[in-house]
């Protein structure tokens, strides 16, 4: 969040980050790097959002969020979806990745540009197992419970557990 923002943009985005991801509770939209811009003139508000797939299931879940607390603060808001630039696990913070492994979700690795070709990744990643931290872990399927999550199996502690995807 920009620092030379006004009250009002400040006060948006505060609720904004009380909306939590419809599929990851324990972050929220703000923290996920869905919401990118938001300006405020008047009592009209437009959010940018960018979704972290272009079919997420989830975006339009996130939409009816924000347009129902903009609403009851009292703004009409235009939402804005944006494709460019790609949403990135970049646009997590540390803090976030953190919350994602007190959930049990593995934060997505950081990654080369090597580890990002499509041929490539990301098979000499260590992974982590979140409940133990064991490398000793496989992919059991490319997808989780949603798109933008692996399945994993920790031999450490013989837990299941999903991945955060690096893209």
């Amino acid at each position: 969040m920009n620092n030379q923002l006004s009250v009002e943009e400040k006060d948006i985005w505060s609720a904004l980050n009380s909306i939590p991801d419809p599929e990851v509770p324990a972050i929220t939209i703000v923290e996920l790097g869905v919401v990118r811009e938001v300006a405020v003139k008047g009592k009209n508000v437009k959010v940018t959002m960018t979704p972290t797939y272009s079919g997420c299931p989830a975006m339009k879940t996130m939409e009816m969020a924000v347009q129902e607390l903009m609403t009851e603060m009292g703004y009409q808001v235009e939402i804005v979806v944006v494709y460019r630039p790609a949403w990135t696990t970049e646009w997590m913070s540390e803090e976030t990745k953190e919350k994602l492994k007190a959930y049990g979700i593995a934060p997505p690795p950081k990654l080369t540009f090597e580890h990002l070709h499509p041929l490539s990744a990301p098979k000499n990643v260590d992974i982590k197992c979140p409940f133990c931290d064991s490398k000793n872990t496989k992919l059991t399927s490319q997808f989780g419970s949603t798109a933008c999550k692996a399945l994993y199996f920790c031999e450490g502690c013989h837990q299941p557990f999903e991945l955060f995807k690096c893209h």
